[in-house]
C-alpha cells in the first residue's frame, strides 16, 4: 500500500486538482454548446510551444513555451469571442472546428520541419501524469487556485451569458469581454493541464463529469457535487487499473469516465424521464 501511495499520490492529486476546475469549467462549456473548444485550444497552444522550441530552444515545460502558448490561446480567445460577436452565418462551433484544423495543420507543418517536434506532439496528446512531481503539483494549484477566484468573481455575467449562449448575440462590448476572459481563463487550465495528463484525459475531465451532472441535475452546487464524486472515482479507478494492469494511465482514466457516463445514464433511463425538462436551465453559480 505505501508503495502504491509513493507512485499513484502525486499523480492522483494533480488529477483531483485538475478535474476540479474543469468541471466547473465543462458546465459552461455544454450549455454553450463548444464541446470541441478543449481540443482546439489544446492544438493552438501546441502551436505556441513548438514555435518557442523552434525560435528559443525552450523545452516543453519552461516558462518561455508557457508564454508563447499562452499568447496563441489568448488569441484564439479574442477570435472566439469576436466571432461570437460579429459572425452570424456560422456558427461557432464550426468555427472551433476550423481553428483546430488549421492549428493541426501548422503543428504538422513545425513538426517537419522543428528537429525533435515530434516529441512536443507526442507530449501534448499523452502528458506525463504518471511522473507527476511536487513543482507541477504546486504550479498547477496555484494556477487553478487563480483561476477558481476570477471565475468566482465573474461568476454571475459568466453564468448569464452561457445560460442564453445560443440565443445572444453578445453585441454590447460588456458580453465580448466577459466571452474573452472566459475563452482565456478556459485556455490557461487546458494549456497547463495539456502538458499534466495530455488532451485526451482533459478532454475527457472536461466533458464527462459534466455531462453525467446534467443527467441527474439542474441544480448548479449538486452538479458541482456530482462532478467531483465522478471525477474523483474515475481517477483512482483509472490509476489502480493502470498499475495493476501496467496500462497507460491517461486512456485508463478516460475509460473510467466513460463507463461512469454509460453506467449513470442506464440508471437514469430506468429511473424514468426526469421532472425538469430542460437540463440547461440552470441556476446561476
Amino acid at each position: 500500500m505505501q508503495l502504491i501511495i509513493q507512485i499513484l499520490g502525486l499523480p492522483f492529486l494533480a488529477c483531483v486538482l485538475m478535474s476540479s476546475i474543469l468541471g466547473y469549467l465543462g458546465i459552461h462549456v455544454l450549455k454553450r454548446e463548444v464541446i470541441f473548444i478543449d481540443i482546439a485550444l489544446a492544438q493552438i497552444a501546441a502551436v505556441g510551444s513548438i514555435a518557442a522550441h523552434m525560435v528559443f530552444e525552450a523545452h516543453g515545460d519552461s516558462p518561455v513555451a508557457y508564454l508563447c502558448s499562452f499568447g496563441c490561446v489568448v488569441s484564439a480567445a479574442a477570435f472566439y469571442a469576436f466571432v461570437k460577436s460579429r459572425i452570424f452565418q456560422i456558427s461557432l462551433e464550426a468555427v472551433i472546428g476550423i481553428s483546430y484544423a488549421m492549428a493541426a495543420a501548422a503543428a504538422l507543418f513545425l513538426v517537419g520541419i522543428a528537429p525533435g517536434g515530434h516529441i512536443h506532439i507526442q507530449h501534448i496528446l499523452s502528458g506525463s501524469l504518471l511522473w507527476t512531481g511536487w513543482r507541477q503539483v504546486i504550479v498547477s494549484m496555484t494556477v487553478f487556485l487563480a483561476v477558481g477566484v476570477c471565475l468566482y468573481l465573474i461568476r454571475k455575467p459568466i453564468a448569464e451569458l452561457s445560460n442564453h449562449y445560443q440565443k445572444s448575440t453578445v453585441k454590447n462590448g460588456k458580453g465580448v469581454v466577459w466571452d474573452f476572459l472566459f475563452y482565456t481563463l478556459l485556455g490557461i487550465v487546458i494549456t497547463l493541464s495539456a502538458q499534466i495528463a495530455g488532451v485526451v484525459v482533459v478532454f475527457a475531465y472536461l466533458i464527462i463529469p459534466a455531462t453525467i451532472s446534467t443527467v441527474f441535475s439542474t441544480r448548479f452546487r449538486l452538479q458541482l457535487a456530482i462532478v467531483m464524486t465522478t471525477a474523483t472515482i474515475a481517477s483512482l479507478g483509472g490509476l489502480l487499473f493502470a498499475y495493476k494492469f501496467d496500462f497507460s494511465v491517461g486512456p485508463s482514466i478516460a475509460l473510467f469516465l466513460g463507463g461512469e457516463l454509460i453506467i449513470t445514464s442506464s440508471i437514469r433511463h430506468f429511473r424514468g424521464p426526469s421532472l425538469e425538462t430542460d437540463p440547461f436551465e440552470q441556476r446561476s453559480p
